[in-house]
């Protein structure tokens, strides 16, 4: 696959969900999906099943409001998540992931006499900007543009010393992209700064197992802040590094889907790839018992 070839097809499978949500209720066939691409049915339906593992049709079921309360009924079980460990089909494709947080000093200072390396890679969910440090990764943003990841990163970082380094965030982008979901070789270190009540949210959504979904109120409940569930929204949609803290998997308690910093489309296409990986290795695990 070329570079930029796997955010080229993110476009379009972006386009292409946009579009089964926008006439979910009217259920549009292959053909009328296929057209707003400008795309043969064959050569959407084998893009499609590509990126997602599943048909355009078995996607648009895992997007459903109805399939998201039985999942939210199911429970995600965050009290019991960290005894579980990678285990299971359930950790099958997370990475495992170290969560550190800088000092109060350096919170304060900006960045003073940090060295922050950056880079924008291709990955199956859009352009992601990657953001090290010497300690971990402190950013991960999917932007357009190298100067949009730069903008944000001196927003957050205003007195550190930044430095392209496209060549030594590839390695990180492979980890975490390249197989998608693949465990590695030892922990994924993130730097990160935060409030207190936001790193405990952050450590929750860390806690959640791979395909599961929870809602703000639950994870309240979990960092014994019950009734905050605000306060959590909040700092779900402070998270600076997208799909490693996996805030994509909070949803609203009807079963909407909600909002999300880097775009519904984005979320929704990160939960139907969970939920299509999910139930594939679950019905693995089930023929191997059996």
């Amino acid at each position: 696959m070329t570079q930029g070839s796997a955010t080229r097809d993110y476009d379009r499978i972006a386009e292409a969900i946009g579009y089964l949500q926008r006439r979910a209720a009217s259920q549009p066939d292959l053909a009328a999906v296929a057209q707003t691409l400008h795309l043969s049915q064959y050569h959407f339906q084998r893009l499609f099943t590509r990126w997602a593992g599943v048909s355009p049709k078995r996607f648009l079921q895992y997007l459903t409001v109805e399939n998201a309360k039985a999942r939210l009924a199911a429970g995600t079980m965050l009290d019991v998540a960290a005894d579980v460990g990678l285990s299971g089909a359930g950790r099958l494709h997370d990475l495992f992931v170290a969560l550190e947080a800088v000092s109060p000093g350096e919170r304060k200072s900006g960045g003073m006499g940090l060295s922050i390396c950056y880079g924008l890679h291709d990955s199956p969910f859009g352009a992601a900007a990657i953001a090290a440090t010497a300690r971990g990764i402190c950013s991960l943003h999917f932007v357009h543009s190298e100067r949009a990841a730069l903008e944000l990163l001196r927003a957050d970082w205003p007195n550190a010393v930044l430095r392209r380094d496209k060549a030594g965030t590839a390695r990180l982008a492979r980890r975490i992209f390249e197989p998608l979901g693949a465990r590695a070789d030892g922990p994924l270190t993130l730097l990160v700064k935060g409030t207190n009540f936001q790193l405990q949210v952050w450590r929750a959504l860390l806690a959640l197992p791979f395909g599961t979904v929870t809602t703000y109120g639950d994870i309240s409940h979990a960092i014994g802040r019950p009734g905050a569930a605000r306060a959590v929204g909040a700092a779900v949609g402070a998270n600076p590094v997208a799909w490693l803290i996996p805030c994509h998997r909070v949803i609203r308690e009807t079963g909407d889907l909600g909002g999300y910093r880097w775009g519904a489309e984005r979320k929704a296409a990160m939960l139907g790839w969970e939920a299509a990986r999910h139930a594939r290795d679950a019905y693995r695990v089930m023929d191997d018992v059996g």
